[in-house]
């Protein structure tokens, strides 16, 4: 069982305070910068665990006065919101890979289901970046490349906050919809898919080596909007690393170099996914296991028609409200996961 254990998070929180004041500590820029990192994250989730005590305590003494007043809609609300803060400070538990309480990149490909695929690619990225904003996290877009008729064949976007990575882990692998299609004149229903890819968003600092013969890079024009320059310039670019064919591009900058110096970095951040997946399936090799990596595979299914569901094949959560989903309540299927996975009880 995952648990939030307050007491070793402050001997922590005082060993890396002892380490900060040591004469010499900042001569290691990249110790010292990891050690002061950790130590802000702790302090952060120590302080949200005060500040949940103290009004888990309040909300006690407001059950007492609100039963006596017979109004509990106040206290209704209070414990909801004090659930949903605790779920989040139990998720911070499971974090413990090397990239996880950074920042993502989260790329959506559009799959099979023609020009229902690519609107339901960007039916997810509008569902990512909803999410996202609930959260409190920022986002950047990176790419979107537009479909023939309507959506996405895909985009790709960066997710800045804490334990970003971690959390978005967990989407990894195939999404898929049913609906009637709003493309088919019989208007008959449809499946269709697309790939959701999570990465760590690396710093400059990080040491992934890339050797350029490995890499094909094409230049094109950007599309969507942009006005005149799009029109006439191939600022656009697109990166291929030949040895695992993973493609990256990059167009929303308004230079050629600006946008190869991103598309750079976002592959830096494929490669070090690849590298960690890699590892993954080693390690469960080692222990006679199947790893569930999600790449390439189905992890949840949206119902619009005949009923509406959207449920998590992996941990078998479920919720019936499909457009609230889709509107970007994907916390209880995050955390579902997660917990799931560090139990080792994912399908």
């Amino acid at each position: 069982m995952i648990t939030f254990d307050p007491a070793a998070l402050r001997a922590r929180a005082a060993e890396l305070e002892d380490e900060l004041g040591r004469p010499g500590f900042w001569d290691d820029q990249a110790r010292a910068a990891k050690v002061s990192a950790e130590h802000a994250r702790l302090t952060r989730r120590l302080e949200r665990y005060d500040r949940l005590t103290g009004e888990a305590r309040d909300l006690g003494e407001l059950v007492g006065m609100a039963a006596e007043d017979g109004e509990l809609e106040e206290v209704d609300a209070g414990v909801q919101a004090l659930r949903s803060e605790l779920g989040r400070l139990q998720e911070d538990a499971l974090f413990s890979g090397e990239y996880d309480a950074g920042n993502a990149v989260v790329s959506i490909h559009a799959g099979t289901g023609g020009t229902d695929a690519q609107d339901w690619a960007e039916i997810l990225l509008r569902m990512y970046l909803r999410w996202a904003a609930d959260r409190g996290f920022q986002t950047e877009e990176i790419e979107a490349s537009p479909g023939e008729e309507a959506g996405l064949k895909s985009a790709t976007f960066t997710v800045q906050g804490e334990n970003a990575y971690g959390i978005l882990k967990a989407e990894r692998g195939v999404h898929r919809l049913v609906r009637l299609s709003p493309f088919d004149q019989a208007h008959r229903r449809h499946t269709s898919f697309a790939q959701v890819i999570a990465s760590p968003l690396v710093s400059d600092d990080v040491d992934i080596e890339v050797d350029e013969g490995d890499l094909r890079i094409d230049t094109y024009r950007a599309s969507g909007a942009g006005g005149q320059h799009v029109n006439k310039t191939d600022s656009a670019v697109r990166i291929t690393h030949l040895p695992t064919g993973i493609v990256v591009q990059c167009q929303n900058e308004r230079s050629q170099l600006s946008n190869r110096q991103t598309a750079m970095r976002i592959l830096k951040s494929r490669l070090a996914e690849h590298e960690l997946e890699r590892r993954e399936v080693e390690l469960a090799r080692e222990r006679g296991e199947v790893a569930d990596t999600g790449f390439g595979s189905q992890i949840r299914s949206y119902v619009l028609h005949p009923y509406q569901l959207v449920k998590d094949h992996r941990t078998g959560v479920e919720e019936g409200n499909a457009q609230a989903v889709l509107d970007g309540r994907l916390d209880e299927f995050i955390r579902g996961y997660l917990l799931a996975k560090a139990a080792g009880n994912t399908a």
